[in-house]
């Protein structure tokens, strides 16, 4: 064109002229790869050897528009449901399937109005280079898909969008350092966090183990670094916890059988609060429901023995034991503890409640001593106390029984003529060992622990 202006005897100020606004044109051309508009997202491979799903819930619909890592939907396999979050910015123009459509593998699940943000800013960019009238330019070469392009020789342009590039920004990062994903050789979110190692390689794949809520959050922080994770603490088994490890290895080799049961406690919540002013006087501040539940046991023990027996597997031979030195679980600042209370054959409520208290104290100041736990026959464990109902309580060996109270709660019952009445309900669950004791032995020696709490009248023959 130069050439056929001068034949034609164009001026030298019209020449120059149009040279220097041709150069300007030039070096405002828009040498980014252009990106195609819409893309289809396909349903990734999640693992496990499935390749198809369930849609289940749509968090989005067509026309809104979504970032990278929002949710996108719910999916159902027959192992689990998975959160499929989005590989891209865009806006949604096509959703493939409804609720309870099945998906495949591979397959798209939406389209996406991709949004081509970088243009403006390739532009201004390309444009500010020309600035420079003294710097010389290279004639540029068309560059294809994903290949940076340089102008004059010197700044490297990186598709990527303006959201992108600020976080690249943040982190003093050169965008054509980062190996890039996106369509085009576009840089994404995922590439950058990956790059500076905030998320593990791959995290930028939409996989369903990766929270959508987390990448978000890591994807909008200023942060350098993410935050750190706790490390593993290694604790040596002391004391208290390395007596229970050996005392519950010995309880599992035990064939442990269960029976539970409810007991209507209404009438001894009353008989309580009759001997309540007396076990005061008696030194015994607060009387509770365990030493009823102490005693009832050692009288069922006397009418069924077995339950208060130990086995000898060497000579394949049981030991009754005379006495009933009933073991109570105690919660102590050192961690629950099984004393026992000796000789409850021959002592009556109060003296039962003197000997608990006792006990409960000597373990909240750390003075129980090898006596306390020596000898045990049989034990109870109250974790109402706590909460809960039915349980499934550990024997101790060499012990063969073990009982454990739920919370005694206020529900409806019938009464002898079918009146609905508030009753005290408390339930118990034992554990017997099976190779001594058999359901009818467990379930006889529970109805007389039964019968004398849901009449405590009984207890003045004791």
């Amino acid at each position: 064109m130069a050439t056929h202006l001068l034949r034609n005897g164009a001026s030298s100020w019209f020449l120059k002229n149009y040279l220097s606004r041709h150069q300007t044109l030039k070096r405002c051309l828009h040498v980014t790869p252009s990106l195609d508009k819409t893309v289809s997202f396909n349903l990734s491979d999640i693992g496990e050897g499935i390749g198809e799903v369930t849609v289940k819930e749509w968090f989005v619909k067509v026309g809104d528009t979504v970032e990278q890592f929002d949710n996108l939907c719910e999916v159902q396999s027959d192992k689990a449901s998975v959160t499929i979050t989005s590989r891209y910015d865009g806006k949604i123009t096509k959703i493939h399937h409804s609720i309870d459509d099945i998906a495949l593998v591979g397959k798209p699940l939406l389209d996406f109005d991709v949004l081509d943000e970088e243009g403006d800013e390739n532009s201004t960019e390309s444009s500010s280079s020309s600035s420079d009238s003294s710097s010389s330019e290279a004639e540029a070469a068309k560059p294809s898909a994903g290949e940076a392009v340089s102008i004059n020789g010197g700044r490297v342009i990186t598709p990527a969008t303006p959201a992108v590039r600020r976080l690249a920004k943040e982190h003093q990062l050169d965008l054509a350092n980062v190996p890039p994903t996106g369509k085009h050789g576009r840089v994404l979110k995922g590439d950058i966090l990956e790059y500076l190692g905030q998320v593990p390689p791959g995290t930028n794949i939409p996989h369903p183990t990766i929270a959508a809520k987390q990448q978000s959050q890591i994807a909008r922080t200023t942060a350098g670094t993410a935050a750190a994770i706790p490390s593993d603490r290694v604790e040596v088994l002391k004391a208290l916890r390395k007596a229970m490890l050996k005392a519950m290895t010995e309880s599992l080799k035990i064939p442990h059988f269960a029976y539970s049961d409810e007991i209507d406690m209404s009438n001894l919540v009353q008989f309580r609060a009759q001997l309540q002013a007396m076990a005061k006087e008696s030194g015994v501040p607060k009387l509770t429901f365990m030493p009823f539940c102490i005693k009832a046991a050692s009288i069922a023990l006397t009418k069924y023995p077995i339950v208060n027996s130990s086995l000898d597997l060497a000579s394949e031979s049981l030991v009754y034991k005379g006495a009933h030195n009933i073991s109570v679980a105690i919660d102590t600042p050192q961690g629950l503890v099984v004393p026992n209370i000796k000789n409850c054959q021959s002592k009556n409520i109060i003296e039962i409640a003197k000997d608990l208290n006792a006990l409960v104290e000597r373990g909240r100041t750390g003075s129980l001593t090898h006596t306390d736990f020596a000898d045990g026959t049989f034990s109870l464990s109250n974790i109402g106390i706590i909460g809960g109902t039915y349980t499934h309580p550990c024997i101790m060996a060499p012990q063969v029984a073990i009982g454990a109270m739920g919370r005694t709660k206020a529900v409806p019952r019938f009464n002898d003529k079918d009146e609905v009445v508030k009753a005290q309900i408390m339930s118990v669950s034992w554990s017997a060992d099976h190779r001594v004791i058999d359901g009818v032995t467990m379930a006889s020696f529970s109805n007389v622990w039964k019968q004398y709490l849901e009449q405590p009248a009984l207890f003045l023959l004791h």
